[in-house]
């Protein structure tokens, strides 16, 4: 049985409301553009790979817990920063994504991509 999970636009659209919110209590709008947040969430990308810049697969894939969270706090600093933008820029990341993976599904076919690292178009 699994357990009551939100559905993803819902979460998605609470977080929005929820950082739409902490900015404004925080007169944060006017620095909030699309160039800020774009900078903003690639800096806390590099945050991310920094972790696991000099470790090998097999060590990237079993982290302590240290170093677990403070991955994760740092994947929770992309995501605020995602989901700010894409509101800024008023994208329904849900959809977006939705229409995103129905592209993929095209670009590379089970049958043709499966075990395959390899880009769309050299997959042939």
């Amino acid at each position: 049985m699994k357990p009551d999970m939100p559905d993803a636009p819902d979460t998605l659209q609470a977080l929005r409301d929820a950082l739409r919110v902490f900015a404004a209590e925080r007169a944060w709008e006017q620095f909030h553009t699309p160039k800020n947040l774009a900078m903003a969430l690639s800096g806390e990308a590099g945050e991310v790979i920094e972790h696991f810049q000099w470790l090998t697969a097999e060590q990237s894939a079993a982290l302590d817990a240290g170093t677990r969270d403070a991955v994760a706090l740092e994947l929770a600093d992309v995501l605020l920063y995602l989901v700010r933008l894409a509101d800024v820029l008023d994208i329904d990341l849900a959809q977006a994504a939705q229409r995103k993976m129905a592209i993929n599904a095209l670009r590379y076919p089970a049958d043709k991509a499966h075990g395959r690292a390899d880009k769309y178009d050299r997959l042939g």
